[in-house]
């Protein structure tokens, strides 16, 4: 039998699975969502490959060890660019893992040195949710002058337009510290990405699911990407099979009108693109950062002209806040 390469990393997990000689290493951050994000693709990989060896490797980022500082400060900061995604990206490149697993949002548009997505995953869910203990269908049936809790300012600037009357308040921490604050009446409601919630089996938290046409989450949101080394053509061939090729081109799209805007990570800016009726249709939403002007527009067209498509939505965001 081939000796089994032993992780560099701590905290490693291994389970039977792969057709590679040896074990593939997967990084992942730590956290119930993360680990359980990894799992999806250890399932994707034995779904193909049922002999193949898994190993879950959890290594913590900036974005984990800092869990006071509003993100948007956080985006905000030159210094912490990819603050959820750089540790594993590192450890990527030095080859201590093979693959890396990301929340698509959280990752950069632009990629490191010698890194590519390999793969895709399908995505089921990319819509925000609201949360709170009252029977209510949507933001405008909270009380007036609830509290809301979120550290993104895409959701926050999104919910105060549509309700000024709404106190924002910053909350950080994994799904289940936000939750307990929640119970514990540090806020009235709190707004989460449903894809976490769907993932750790927290669905039933939900009180309502906001329309991503309408409240537009961030680039790429529901979606998990698969990074590994350009030139590790092995892993490159054995995770580009569970690529989704349909979820790619819309998520890129997404992620084109955050280049094309130049905004980066910070900016309150949101695209959500979809196919209706054999044709791409991407939402946007962007602000200026205080949050006092909102811009939404969309545009449509087919589906092979998606990245130009999103540079021109990208524009007429821009041309908007100008």
């Amino acid at each position: 039998m081939p000796q089994q390469r032993r992780s560099l990393l701590p905290n490693c997990s291994a389970r039977s699975l792969t057709c590679m000689d040896r074990p593939l290493v997967i990084g992942t951050r730590p956290g119930i969502l993360a680990q359980a994000q990894a799992e999806l693709v250890v399932q994707a990989i034995k779904q193909r490959w049922p002999l193949t060896e898994c190993q879950i490797c959890t290594i913590t980022t900036s974005g984990d060890i800092d869990q006071r500082t509003a993100l948007w400060a956080l985006r905000a900061r030159p210094d912490q660019q990819g603050f959820f995604t750089s540790q594993l990206e590192r450890a990527l490149a030095a080859g201590q893992i093979d693959c890396a697993v990301h929340s698509l949002k959280d990752l950069p548009t632009r990629q490191a040195d010698g890194l590519v997505i390999a793969a895709i995953l399908d995505r089921l869910y990319p819509e925000d949710c609201l949360v709170c203990n009252l029977a209510i269908a949507g933001l405008e049936d909270l009380p007036a002058g609830s509290r809301i809790g979120t550290s993104s300012l895409r959701r926050a600037v999104q919910a105060t337009s549509i309700r000024p009357d709404l106190q924002v308040v910053p909350l950080r921490g994994n799904v289940q510290t936000r939750l307990a604050k929640l119970d514990a009446g540090l806020t009235d409601a709190i707004l989460l990405a449903r894809a976490g919630l769907e993932r750790i089996g927290l669905a039933k938290r939900i009180a309502a699911i906001l329309e991503p046409r309408h409240f537009i989450p961030a680039p790429g949101q529901g979606a998990l990407a698969v990074q590994v080394r350009a030139a590790d053509k092995e892993v490159l061939e054995l995770t580009s099979a569970l690529d989704q090729p349909e979820v790619r081109v819309l998520v890129e799209a997404e992620r084109q009108v955050l280049v094309a805007t130049g905004c980066g990570c910070h900016a309150p800016l949101g695209a959500f693109a979809e196919v209706v009726s054999g044709q791409v249709r991407i939402h946007g939403f962007m602000a200026d950062p205080q949050g006092t002007r909102v811009i939404r527009s969309q545009i449509a067209g087919m589906l092979e002209d998606a990245s130009s498509l999103a540079s021109q939505l990208a524009n007429r965001l821009l041309e908007g806040l100008a």
